[in-house]
């Protein structure tokens, strides 16, 4: 039993505790957005790059170096992931080419 009351999620009594609480539910939406904008900046590259079209591959690679960058920016990810996907996805333009 006293598992299952651990379990609640607990409302907290103090006023700073409940603003950070309602805080924390506007910035995991804000977090949440962002990660699913960076997901699909990834993809549309990735897809792209799936169908060898390299001027359509390029164009959005430009794009979602700027959604990458921004989010790491802000603290998202750190700027080595973020230095990790914009080097992977350039190398997969560039492979086209060849």
């Amino acid at each position: 039993m006293a598992t299952s009351s651990k379990a609640k999620k607990r409302t907290v009594r103090l006023a700073s505790g409940r603003k950070r609480a309602r805080q924390d539910v506007k910035l995991n939406a804000a977090n949440s957005s962002l990660r699913s904008k960076f997901r699909t900046s990834i993809k549309n590259v990735l897809k792209a790059v799936a169908t060898g079209d390299k001027v359509k591959a390029t164009e959005l690679f430009k794009t979602a170096q700027g959604v990458i960058d921004s989010i790491a920016d802000k603290g998202l990810f750190h700027k080595n992931k973020a230095a990790r996907h914009k080097s992977r996805l350039s190398a997969k333009v560039k492979a086209l080419a060849a």
